[in-house]
This record gives C-alpha cells, structure tokens and sequence, in this order.
C-alpha cells in the first residue's frame, strides 16, 4: 500500500495523485550542474598547482563544500518536492507536504464552493498552474505548480458537482462515474 491509500478512509477512492511540477526542480538542477563544474575546475587547479600535503586537505575541503551546497540546494528542493502530494479522492481534497514537519490540509467536497485556476504563457507552455479552490473558510486555497491544472480543474469541478447532485438527491454516494483518472 502506496502513502496516498493509507491515507484514505475505509470505502474511499482514489482519483488523482499529483507531486508539484517539475519546474519547482529546474534551479535545483541548474545549482547542482553548475556548482559540480565549479568544484571539478577548482580541484583541477588545485590538484596542479600545489604539493602533496597540502593539495590533500585542499581536495577534502572542496570535495565538502560541493556535498553542502548540493544537499543544501538540490537535495532538500527534491525531497521537498517528492514529499508534497496533491491528492483528490471521491469524498475529498488533501494536500499534504513536509518531512520533519508535516502538514495537511483536508477539504471535504461537499465544502469546496468554487474550483479555479491561474496560469500565465509560461505556465502554459510547460502544462502548469495555480488551483484555487473556495471552500468553507475566509480566504480562498491556492496551490501552486500542479500539473494539468485545467485537467485537474475539469475533474474536481466534476467531482465536486457529482457530490452536490448525488447529496441533493439523498444519496450518500460521493463518487463519480464519469471514470476520471
């Protein structure tokens, strides 16, 4: 059992399981490329320019700084992204993220009043957005970096109006049959 369906109640469907996008890692990456060049030259250099004892230590205190700026810089942004999940079910929207500290935010769909998204031209061209979702709470949810935001959009829309209509109709069902992945 995957970290989404232990997080589901008994009776409870799966219907999307989303990280961030990837463009949350595009610097990540470019700091890690570009610090791994810096780090090769300056071990290079060092490697010619200087003696034996000391050329040592020097390669070990590079060899250091490199691994804290990739753990630091790269390391956390990918564990960060691999433990932020978007997931939607037929009952529910969670949200959950973090590793030491982890937070969740759980809307019921029967408590989402509106289904919005946001995306500029860069956005488009890379199938990303911002969902917002209006809910029983003061301000609006906005969540950044979703993939397929208007896909995401188009099927909680619907699965938000299956609640409604199959709710007002008496039924206790909360799924939809409409067969979104």
């Amino acid at each position: 059992m995957g970290y989404p369906e232990e997080a589901l109640a008994p009776e409870e469907q799966l219907v999307l399981h989303r990280h961030p996008h990837w463009k949350m890692l595009f610097w990540p990456a470019v700091t890690f490329i570009l610090i791994t060049a810096l780090a090769g030259f300056v071990a290079g250099v060092v490697s010619r320019r200087t003696e034996d004892p000391p050329r040592s230590w020097l390669l070990l205190a590079i060899l250091l700084i490199w691994l804290a700026i990739v753990l630091w810089r790269s390391v956390s942004a990918l564990i960060r992204w691999k433990s932020t999940h978007f997931i939607v079910t037929d009952r529910r929207v969670l949200i959950r993220q973090g590793v030491l500290t982890h937070t969740g935010i759980d809307i019921p769909m029967n408590r989402i009043s509106n289904v919005q998204f946001r995306h500029g031209l860069f956005d488009r061209m890379l199938g990303t957005g911002t969902l917002i979702i209006g809910s029983a709470s003061d301000e609006p949810l906005e969540y950044d970096d979703i993939p397929q935001v208007q896909k995401v959009h188009a099927l909680l829309y619907h699965q938000v109006f299956d609640v409604v209509q199959n709710n007002g109709n008496g039924g206790g069902y909360y799924g939809s049959e409409a067969g979104y992945p």
